[in-house]
C-alpha cells in the first residue's frame, strides 16, 4: 500500500460556531489540526501519498499543507461541489497513481481511532477482498448503521439504523474506514452524488463483490460534536489514543508561547493554544483553549472549547459550552450545557446564567 484517500470535504454544522471560519478537520486537536494527526497515522503505516479530499474551506487546507512538511506527498482535490462520500472518492480517485488491483486507503476525516492500519491491508490482501471495512463495536448501536458479518468475516448486509431491539442484530458499526480494490473505486459514478454507505457497499453486496469486515474493538471516536471534539482532545494529551503528532502526553498540554499564572490550576487533558493566557486563579480543567485566547483571574473552564482570540471575563464559569472565535466573555457571566457563543460576539460584565436546554 503506498496510496491513501482522506475525505475532508465536510461542513461541520455540528461543530458550529468553531467551523465558521475552519473546516472541522483543520480544527487544532491535541495542538494540532486533525487532519495531521490522521495523515501521520497513515505515513507510519506505509502510505506514502495522500489524497485530500476537500470542498468546504479548501483554501485552508492548501495554506497549511503548502507550509508543511509532514514526511508524506499530500495532493489535495477539491470538488467544485459536495459529491457525497462515494462522490467525494470517486472525485479523489483521478489524483491517483496505483494499479487497478492495488489497495488504496480510504478514511473519513472526522474519526479518531486506535485502528491496526497495516493489519486491515494485510487482511484485504490476504482475502484478495474488493473493499474491507473497518468495523467497531459499540454499546448502543441504535444511533449507527450496522454491518453484520458471517463466521468468516465476509459483509452479509448493511442496516439502517435499528429502531427496535429485534433488529439489532449486532453491535458492530461502519467505522469510518476502508480498504478498495483500485478498480473498484473507479466503477463509482463519476460527477455526481452518491453514498458509499448507501449506494456503493449495496451494489457491490448484490453483484457479488466480495466485501469483508474487520472487527477493532480499540478506540474509535466520531468528532463530529463539541463534547466529542473535547473528549478526543483530551484523550490525546492524556494517551489514551494514539497518534505520532503528540509527541509527549501529560496532565495537560500548553503550546508555544502559552503563559499560565502560577496560582492557575490546568489539568484534565487540557490544551492551551499558542499565545493564550490563563490568570491567577483560574481553572481549566477538560477544555480546549485555543491560540491567542485569554482566560482572566478566578474564571472557571471546563468541558468547554475557547476559541482563537476569544476573551473570558474573571469569575467567569464555562462548562459544556463553546465561545467561538474572538468572542468576550465578561465577568461572572455562566454558560453550560451546550451553550454557542458565536465569533465576535459580547456579553457584558451583568451576571447571565445560559444553557442550551433553558
Amino acid at each position: 500500500m503506498t496510496e491513501a484517500i482522506l475525505l475532508v470535504g465536510g461542513q461541520g454544522t455540528r461543530l458550529r460556531p468553531l467551523t465558521i471560519n475552519t473546516p472541522k478537520p483543520m480544527l487544532p486537536v491535541a495542538g494540532v489540526p486533525f487532519t495531521v494527526h490522521q495523515i501521520t497515522r497513515a505515513r507510519d503505516a506505509g502510505v506514502t501519498r495522500i489524497i485530500l479530499g476537500t470542498s468546504y474551506k479548501a483554501e485552508v487546507f492548501k495554506e497549511f499543507i503548502d507550509a508543511s512538511d509532514l514526511g508524506i506527498e499530500v495532493v489535495i482535490a477539491t470538488e467544485p461541489e459536495a459529491l457525497g462520500t462515494g462522490g467525494a472518492i470517486r472525485f479523489a480517485a483521478e489524483h491517483l497513481t496505483s494499479g487497478s488491483d492495488e489497495p488504496v486507503l480510504v478514511f473519513n476525516g472526522d474519526v479518531l481511532s486506535g485502528l491496526d492500519i497495516e493489519g486491515l491491508v494485510a487482511h484485504h490482501q490476504r482475502t484478495n477482498s474488493d473493499v474491507t471495512i473497518y468495523l467497531t463495536p459499540v454499546e448502543d448501536p441504535r444511533a449507527f448503521g450496522l454491518v453484520p458479518t458471517d463466521q468468516e468475516g465476509r459483509v452479509t448486509a448493511f442496516l439502517e439504523k435499528p429502531t427496535t431491539p429485534e433488529e439489532i442484530v449486532t453491535n458492530n458499526i461502519n467505522a469510518g474506514c476502508y480498504v478498495f480494490k483500485r478498480s473498484v473505486i473507479d466503477q463509482i459514478p463519476a460527477g455526481r452524488v452518491v453514498s458509499v454507505e448507501r449506494e456503493t457497499f449495496p451494489q457491490l453486496l448484490a453483484g457479488g463483490a466480495l466485501v469483508t469486515g474487520v472487527v477493532d474493538p480499540g478506540y474509535w471516536l466520531d468528532l463530529g460534536t463539541p463534547l466529542a471534539f473535547v473528549q478526543g482532545s483530551k484523550d490525546l494529551v492524556l494517551g489514551h489514543a494514539p497518534s505520532p503528532a503528540v509527541p509527549k502526553t501529560g496532565d495537560f498540554l500548553a503550546l508555544e508561547g502559552a503563559r499560565i499564572d502560577a496560582s492557575a490550576n490546568v489539568h484534565g487533558g487540557s490544551v492551551v493554544g499558542r499565545h493564550a493566557s490563563i490568570a491567577g486563579g483560574a481553572v481549566v480543567n477538560g477544555s480546549v483553549v485555543f491560540d491567542n485566547a485569554v482566560i482572566h483571574e478566578g474564571a472557571r473552564i471546563s468541558n468547554s472549547i475557547i476559541g482563537d482570540g476569544a476573551v473570558i471575563g474573571a469569575h467567569a464559569i464555562i462548562d459544556g459550552a463553546v465561545i467561538g472565535d474572538g468572542a468576550v466573555i465578561g465577568a461572572h457571566n455562566e454558560l453550560t450545557d451546550g451553550a454557542r457563543v458565536w465569533p465576535g460576539a459580547q456579553l457584558g460584565d451583568t451576571a447571565i446564567r445560559f444553557s442550551s436546554d433553558r
